[in-house]
């Protein structure tokens, strides 16, 4: 499919972790540009040497390509990337991020490791924490990195905060915005048993992020990291995965077959694939935006460059900037997809207004697709605007050139076809009695000749209108002199020439303002589309937002009834205050739909009526000028 990956025999660094710090790969950002589908984001973080890669090259259906290694130094540094595309969803890309290891002594500052973590969380709409051993309180410990989240991240910029003056934390919003998130403990070898009962692996889970009761500084130590992961993640998932292979054999692990690893490993692999292909959403921004390769590659690079100046990532800032950097990039793609088609048709100039306009409105309406693919937030329609505003003065210079060409032409026409009898006149043929027939004759039979040539464009009458009047003088020059008719049949044939005159003036005048409604009437049927354009795409993201809005409220009420179920009625209490923050948002963003609606309509009505108005005026004028017209 068009806007696909493209063919990528291995990963590529997408962010290296240098001594200045993190920094974007341009050729990785290039190939995301590329790439026009939706995305799936698939992102693997944990411990250093805990078999990431692995799953990273299942997920991409290879054996080898993200660096394994076999010993105790750190194989990935920064994040790796790998597009493939994705095998169950047509259309769809999958992009794999494999980072680097959390907690490598080799690198020193501990604060690499909160960072690599933090992109993870941001930039997936997967994260799969991988883990060796068990899930015990040291795994989970090691996990903090979950609770520094609330110092790394912001929902809302500075001045929206200001704004809303509330109180509530943003973290009760991380919900709405975090990946879904995957638990993979490698080298598992307990049985899962809970009071003797056997139990699945996301009840082993749950059961591991259960909260103590108490308000001691040990238990609200040991409640932090688990109450954020059960807070800040949509879904909740675990795989345990035995040894893959004998322990004498793990440092061959890279170079081993399928067929030679262990058949229960092979099954939970299996599994874990199946459920990530299946599960994984496509990545999304705050409002529901979809995310694209090509928005992805401007997401990676606002996030670490906002790192990089000291800053935390806002979500809101990050979605405005990615907005604006695509709605532009769409504004330009859409003009030049009209301005390459018009192109063309200028080489056929001069044309009539009805050819022209129909290739006017087919571009206009594929540039405003094109826009509209791309395109995401605009905010009041305004790049849109942009776009329509653009292609109508990229039209009206076409028009007048269009009327140039065919004024140039239509004038060489005349003058070809009029050449014979501006001949005769130098000769002397008409200067005889009858010569004024004759003359008549031979000009009207070029009328005809000029009538009939197919290809003068949009100053056809006004042209011949002109020329007709140009060579008045002359005719009358003719009449006057011919000998055979008397004064009484000379003022005959003057009138009626007169009246000729009149009739070619009222011909033009009608032509003219015809052309002029057909403008007005593409000009409403243009604005018209232009906008219910828009109401759709708002509709849209209204849609998408209510989507966004009714997941994280379902998550919170899970949530809330597992706390009550088990008697934590501190922690329900605050949960049932971001609940209702949610239920506020939502009911906020049903009113403001019925008052979009409301105005639409209403500003529908009052353009219709300023387009008829103009039109009136149009039909006013032309009235006017065919009367005088008449009287003269």
């Amino acid at each position: 499919m068009s806007g696909g990956p493209p063919s990528m025999p291995a990963p590529v660094c997408l962010i290296e972790n240098t001594d200045r710090g993190l920094q974007t790969v341009g050729s990785a950002l290039e190939i995301l540009q590329g790439i026009q589908q939706p995305v799936v984001v698939v992102a693997v973080v944990g411990l250093y040497r805990t078999g990431k890669s692995y799953l990273m090259n299942r997920l991409a259906g290879q054996t080898s390509g993200f660096a394994l290694g076999s010993t105790i130094e750190s194989k990935t540094k920064g994040i790796w990337m790998w597009c493939v595309p994705h095998p169950s969803k047509p259309g769809h890309t999958l992009v794999l991020l494999d980072t680097e290891g959390l907690g490598d002594v080799d690198k020193g500052d501990s604060k690499n490791d909160a960072w690599i973590f933090c992109l993870g969380v941001l930039l997936s709409s997967t994260l799969v924490y991988n883990s060796r051993g068990t899930i015990d309180n040291q795994a989970v410990e090691k996990l903090h990195y979950v609770a520094e989240l609330t110092n790394q991240i912001r929902v809302k910029s500075e001045g929206a905060r200001d704004e809303d003056g509330e109180d509530i934390s943003e973290d009760c919003e991380f919900v709405r915005f975090f990946p879904g998130f995957v638990w993979a403990v490698r080298d598992f070898t307990l049985e899962r048993k809970i009071n003797g009962r056997d139990v699945s692996e996301d009840e082993y889970l749950d059961f591991s992020l259960q909260l103590k009761k108490g308000l001691a500084p040990k238990i609200v130590t040991y409640n932090l990291p688990r109450q954020c992961i059960r807070n800040f993640f949509p879904t909740r998932k675990c795989f345990t995965f035995p040894f893959p292979t004998s322990a004498k054999n793990m440092t061959q692990l890279d170079s081993m077959s399928e067929s030679q690893l262990c058949p229960d490993f092979r099954k939970v692999a299996d599994r874990f694939c199946t459920y990530v292909f299946t599960e994984s959403r496509v990545k999304t921004v705050q409002g529901g935006h979809k995310v694209t390769g090509s928005r992805f590659s401007h997401l990676v690079k606002i996030y670490v460059d906002t790192i990089n100046s000291g800053s935390v990532p806002c979500l809101e800032n990050a979605v405005v900037a990615m907005a604006e950097i695509e709605n532009q990039s769409a504004m330009n793609e859409g003009l030049h997809l009209y301005e390459q088609g018009m192109e063309q048709l200028k080489a056929e100039f001069p044309t009539d207004l009805e050819s022209l306009s129909a290739e006017h409105s087919r571009l206009s309406t594929m540039a405003t697709k094109e826009f509209l693919k791309r395109s995401f937030k605009d905010e009041g329609g305004k790049y849109m605007a942009q776009l329509a505003e653009k292609v109508a003065n990229l039209y009206e210079q076409l028009i007048t050139q269009n009327m140039d060409t065919s004024e140039k032409m239509c004038r060489k026409l005349l003058s070809d076809l009029y050449a014979n009898i501006a001949g005769n006149i130098k000769q002397g043929v008409y200067a005889k009695p009858g010569g004024y027939e004759a003359y008549c004759r031979e000009r009207d039979a070029m009328v005809a000749k000029y009538r009939q040539h197919r290809k003068k464009g949009m100053k056809g009458e006004e042209m011949l209108e002109e020329f007709l009047q140009e060579k008045n003088a002359e005719a009358n020059s003719i009449l006057m002199a011919d000998e055979k008719l008397t004064d009484a049949e000379k003022k005959m044939a003057e009138n009626a020439q007169q009246v000729a005159l009149l009739e070619q003036a009222n011909r033009a005048a009608v032509e003219s303002s015809r052309q002029l409604e057909s403008l007005v009437q593409e000009e409403r049927r243009s604005h018209e589309e232009n906008l219910r354009h828009l109401q759709e795409k708002r509709q849209e993201e209204i849609a998408v937002l209510a989507a966004e809005q009714q997941r994280a409220l379902e998550s919170k009420l899970a949530e809330q009834q597992q706390l009550l179920r088990r008697g934590f009625a501190d922690q329900e209490a605050e949960l049932r205050e971001q609940i209702a923050q949610l239920r506020e948002e939502k009911a906020q963003r049903e009113a403001e739909e019925a008052q979009l609606r409301a105005e639409n309509k209403k500003r529908t009505a009052q353009e219709a009526m300023q387009v008829l108005s103009s039109v009136a005026v149009i039909y006013c004028c032309v009235y006017v000028c065919v009367c005088v017209c008449v009287c003269l």
